[in-house]
């Protein structure tokens, strides 16, 4: 899929503009130089044309502009993704006229060879756009626009899918890719472990807490051609507790796009420090991903340095299981991003999540096992009358839920579902999936 890229000088408005052309509130907006730090990526429609829109980090040559230490790191992902682009927009302020930067980024676009035009952003007004004529001495194409009111955004999208390459034959309609949600506390890898699926340097690693403030997409695929396995990555801020975080909306907002990220993926891998062992941080966080329902996996991160404290797998993982008993269900891997241990094996666990939250279940069987559990373990009795279940459906996948038909729902209780729940779990495996089981009473002369 081609790559449309948005550049230009910290504060243009990149992210502004990014939100606008996906129709939706993606990029992080906020009056400050330098939030935007790695490429934040979105499928989206230019006209006819299906693209990945990318924006990218304020190019600033100089650490006085954003006062960020992350800088460089910035700069780079923004080439990178000048590099891989078909066409860039590259961003300015009409309002504040040209600036070296404006020049110096222009520059390096037009000598990487990438055709490209100039969005000349913040002419709300149509006696704005007289300002956007001083940058048509650099020969490219002007678009006056209003990222914030929508001006001239239209124009500006039509003539970046006019200077896309043909499409090719390749680029027909394909399944949609895995979702896949990489949540954590800040510092636990996330990024790191990305970066080793991808074996390249695709989103920004540092050990400073908080590098990742938006929710970073990154396709990801495993083979070629219509047998490939395509993902998309989604790379999250890390999760602080609210006591920790700071008053800046950046810290609020980033929180926000990751709790968005959990709702709206296939499946979530949690990633913790193998180190440290599981915190309260991480069972509030396992907590969200419960209550969205999500297939999940999880990730024990930097084991090669766990490993090296003297730490066991086997007493690790029993460990973890006593902690979090709701997160019994899903994949555990140990793994090291730093060194490439048992990646592979997390990205089955993701696979082997994502299937068991899609499984259609036989409802023969289903029926059976439910039989062979209830004349194992009598169900519960209440003031002399004992729960019947007379039989269950498969309602709904993703995730998984089971109606089942019962005398009375007020006779059950939390001990006697879960034990059903385990039955089902013994006979389909369901590793990684959510199961919900509800009751809805049927009379006996309804009973099948």
């Amino acid at each position: 899929m081609n790559i449309v890229s948005l550049v230009g000088r910290p504060n243009t408005g990149k992210s502004a503009l990014f939100n606008r052309i996906a129709k939706k509130r993606v990029a992080i907006v906020f009056d400050q130089p330098g939030v935007t730090r790695d490429r934040v990526t979105r499928e989206v429609e230019l006209g006819e044309r299906r693209a990945m829109l990318v924006d990218t980090g304020g190019i600033a040559f100089d650490k006085r502009v954003t006062h960020d230490p992350l800088d460089e790191e910035t700069r780079a992902q923004a080439a990178m993704a000048v590099e891989d682009s078909a066409v860039c927009a590259i961003v300015v302020d009409v309002r504040e006229g040209i600036a070296p930067l404006d020049e110096e980024v222009i520059k390096r676009v037009r000598e990487s060879g990438v055709p490209c035009v100039i969005a000349a952003n913040k002419c709300d007004e149509p006696d704005d756009d007289w300002r956007a004529a001083a940058f048509e001495r650099f020969g490219l194409q002007v678009f006056p626009i209003s990222a914030e009111h929508g001006r001239g955004v239209t124009a500006l999208v039509e003539a970046l899918a006019s200077r896309l390459p043909p499409p090719a034959a390749e680029d027909g309609p394909s399944a949609q890719p895995l979702r896949v949600a990489i949540v954590g506390r800040p510092n636990t890898g996330k990024s790191s472990y990305i970066n080793r699926l991808l074996n390249a340097p695709r989103v920004i690693v540092s050990d400073i807490a908080g590098t990742t403030r938006d929710a970073v997409e990154v396709p990801f695929s495993i083979g070629a051609g219509p047998d490939a396995r395509r993902y998309m990555l989604v790379d999250t801020a890390g999760m602080k507790p609210h006591t920790k975080m700071s008053k800046t909306s950046v810290d609020n907002f980033s929180l926000f796009r990751s709790e968005d990220a959990i709702k709206e993926a296939d499946v979530v891998l949690l990633v913790m420090d193998a180190g440290m062992g599981p915190t309260m941080q991480d069972k509030r966080i396992a907590g969200k991903i419960l209550e969205a329902n999500k297939a999940c996996a999880i990730l024990m991160n930097k084991w090669d340095l766990a490993e090296a404290d003297g730490v066991q797998e086997k007493k690790a993982a029993d460990a973890l299981r006593q902690m979090m008993p709701f997160l019994n269900f899903a994949p555990l891997v140990f793994c090291s991003a730093k060194s490439g241990y048992n990646i592979r094996r997390s990205v089955e666990a993701i696979d082997t999540a994502a299937a068991s939250a899609s499984m259609r279940l036989a409802t023969g069987i289903l029926n059976r096992t439910i039989e062979i559990a209830a004349k194992k373990t009598l169900s519960p009795m209440i003031k002399g009358k004992r729960l019947k279940i007379y039989y269950g459906l498969q309602v709904s996948t993703n995730p998984q839920t089971i109606r089942l038909f019962v005398n009375d729902p007020k006779l059950v209780t939390t001990a006697y579902l879960s034990y059903i729940e385990k039955a089902l779990r013994a006979k389909f495996g369901l590793e990684g999936a959510p199961l919900r089981i509800f009751l809805k009473a049927r009379p006996r002369g309804e009973a099948k």
